[in-house]
């Protein structure tokens, strides 16, 4: 049947875009690099660094940067930012407020009320139940009025907290990403002369003179280099015709293959 390589490299590694049904690919779990050279095929394209780079994590590569890239990493994990909405709570507060001082406005004119019937010789016990029923409308305006602050000062914390979150886990992320380069870097550098070595012996290489930086040979010849130079174990699918059998694709690249 006619297939698409690429369906067939996403059936090897159990991604989503792997949708074509009369593929089913049973194999070990594939390391990072099959993301970069899981599917080699005409046109494809390569960051052969980064490729590079996966190669000799397969191959337990270390660097100086790995114990403090764990690190920031756990340290990254560990912070969680919250993502749902806080309400501000102020304009809670400024009714509130607005209601506690129409209240003491009421009580004040409920004690006048009161005051003037004493020195009047009147009666003043109905100034005195309005008082009442004033001073009890400001007492709980007086306390939704506290209520709202705190609420309003509680959320301006979480605020502040969530928005000193997002600012160290901004910095992580960009030490994090720092690490990686420089780990990366260190890696590239040590396999340089290693992969060197292997381009000259990539079959069907089109590059007659070795180029002064290897890294600018065509992708399909570096995927091919990279890919001899990792330990890989899920099958590599190989969509070109440099070989001329599944068994003489596996023999260069010393992995399994899928010859499409």
């Amino acid at each position: 049947m006619d297939v698409d390589p690429r369906a067939v490299a996403a059936a090897v590694r159990r991604t989503d875009s792997a949708s074509d049904e009369r593929i089913a690919v049973d194999c070990p779990e594939p390391s990072p690099l099959h993301d970069a050279v899981g599917c080699i095929r005409p046109e494809m394209g390569l960051r052969t660094r980064t490729a590079l780079a996966r190669a000799g994590r397969t191959r337990g590569l270390e660097t100086p940067y790995d114990e403090e890239l764990r690190e920031t990493r756990r340290e990254l994990d560990a912070i969680a930012v919250e993502t749902e909405p806080l309400e501000s709570h102020r304009e809670r507060v400024t009714e509130a407020e607005a209601a506690v001082e129409q209240a003491r406005i009421r009580a004040a004119e409920a004690r006048g009320r009161v005051r003037e019937r004493s020195e009047s010789g009147l009666d003043p016990a109905p100034a005195e139940s309005e008082l009442d029923d004033a001073l009890q409308t400001l007492s709980e305006a007086e306390t939704d009025a506290i209520a709202a602050r705190q609420a309003y000062e509680r959320d301006r914390r979480r605020q502040r907290e969530r928005r000193d979150r997002r600012e160290r886990r901004f910095r992580l992320e960009e030490r994090v990403a720092n690490l990686e380069r420089q780990a990366r870097s260190h890696l590239v550098d040590r396999l340089r002369d290693e992969f060197r070595g292997v381009l000259s012996r990539v079959p069907g290489a089109t590059v007659t003179d070795e180029p002064a930086e290897p890294f600018e040979v065509d992708s399909v010849t570096a995927a091919l280099a990279v890919a001899h130079l990792g330990d890989i174990s899920a099958p590599v699918v190989v969509g070109i015709d440099r070989f001329g059998s599944a068994v003489a694709a596996s023999a260069w690249l010393e992995a399994p293959v899928l010859y499409i």
